[in-house]
């Protein structure tokens, strides 16, 4: 075989074992994977229904509820609009908290539905301040305001909201709250009984390391109250009717029921590493990763008090194409990160911490992400990344987070 047959075929293994480091989808463990080659099943069936039980049940601890979680398939946009559509009647005044581009589009489904969405803003790379949030609130003596739309975690711009914090802010105001909480579920702390929140969604391709297909919704029993009252035109992504066929041991619609499959054996695994430990694996990945792009001489996009852990988002240098980074990443070295969306298209990048990433995996990809952008004029030592990354990870002797 001659020199280039060679490394035509190491680069074509290469380019078949991608190592994704975007904020979504993940990349998945194997066991998790190999579940979706089980047969197919009745999905109103014993067996499924079975599957879908032990998922609900495992659930709620991550949600931090006592209360109804249901399980649809599609995406943790799907969940968001259902939540919106099943909670909400058509006039019904929402003040909406964007901090990203993921804040922007749960406010748009709120308009879309007809609501009378009022945006409380807050600039890029920052966390809402619980202060604004609660003057506003103190600020509508007539409870005019019906719903409070929040967002978790901030993937667009690396950030998340302290939502104990914003859900003291809330107070005793009886708004609805719901919390698109799609790619922070699961990698930290969340409390959905304690905060007093009505409806939660997040999404199977995030940390909790499942292929897309599944939205997951925690429902407060307040919120199921005011759904009955609700008069929107929801239908497919009626949440009612979601809990009506979820206490069969159902799903309204067929469901994606392999994902299904692959959820069961991830929270299996979740529950065997430990919520704890779980936390402390992205938090310390999300530090480590911060600690190279400084030590590359990028900036860090969020503010001190906002970064979130399962993204890390950093400025791209002067004079530097983040696409053509990418590209080089991609193309030549099989690591896949992601850029900035709409007004920080090409000054972002972005590496997520979620997914089946092996320590080792991530420094090597720090190191390749280091010389890459040497290759394209930025003047940085590549291997400081990497030694500043594995000082993190060496340095990280605190015990699991609380």
């Amino acid at each position: 075989m001659s020199k280039t047959m060679r490394t035509n075929r190491l680069r074509e293994e290469l380019m078949s074992k991608n190592l994704l480091l975007i904020p979504g989808p993940v990349a998945v463990a194997e066991s998790v994977l190999s579940a979706m080659a089980k047969p197919m099943v009745d999905h109103r069936g014993p067996a499924f229904r079975a599957v879908l039980e032990r998922c609900t049940s495992r659930l709620k601890p991550i949600f931090g509820t006592t209360s109804d979680v249901v399980i649809l398939g599609g995406a943790g946009t799907n969940g968001l609009e259902s939540a919106v559509s099943s909670l909400f009647s058509a006039g019904d005044k929402i003040l909406a908290c964007p901090i990203g581009v993921f804040g922007q589009r749960l406010a748009a489904i709120a308009k879309t539905w007809g609501l009378d969405v009022e945006l409380l803003e807050t600039p890029w790379g920052q966390a809402l301040d619980p202060a604004r949030l609660a003057a506003r609130l103190q600020a509508d003596a007539k409870f005019e305001i019906k719903g409070i739309l929040l967002t978790h975690n901030e993937t667009s711009t690396g950030c998340q909201n302290d939502m104990a914090a914003l859900a003291r802010a809330i107070g005793n105001h009886p708004a609805s709250v719901v919390v698109d909480s799609v790619s922070g579920l699961a990698a930290s702390r969340f409390a959905m009984d304690e905060w007093q929140f009505d409806v939660v969604v997040t999404a199977s391709q995030k940390a909790l390391a499942v292929p897309p297909g599944l939205a997951m919704v925690a429902v407060s029993k307040r919120a199921w109250e005011r759904m009955a009252l609700a008069k929107g035109p929801a239908f497919a992504l009626d949440l009612r009717k979601a809990r009506e066929f979820a206490d069969l041991g159902q799903t309204p619609w067929t469901p994606p029921v392999s994902v299904g499959f692959a959820l069961d054996v991830a929270l299996e695994q979740y529950e065997a590493e430990g919520a704890e430990q779980v936390w402390r694996r992205h938090d310390r990945t999300a530090v480590a990763i911060r600690a190279a792009a400084k030590a590359l001489g990028l900036e860090v996009y969020s503010s001190e008090a906002a970064h979130s852990p399962t993204v890390v988002a950093m400025k791209v240098p002067e004079g530097i194409e983040a696409a053509a980074v990418q590209r080089t990443l991609r193309e030549q070295y099989g690591v896949v990160i992601s850029g900035g969306q709409k007004e920080l298209k090409g000054k972002i990048f972005r590496i997520g911490t979620m997914g089946d990433v092996l320590q080792a995996e991530m420094l090597g990809a720090l190191a390749i992400f280091g010389l890459a952008l040497n290759q394209h004029g930025h003047r940085a030592d590549p291997a400081a990344g990497v030694r500043a990354a594995l000082a993190s990870f060496a340095e990280d002797t605190q015990p699991a987070l609380a």
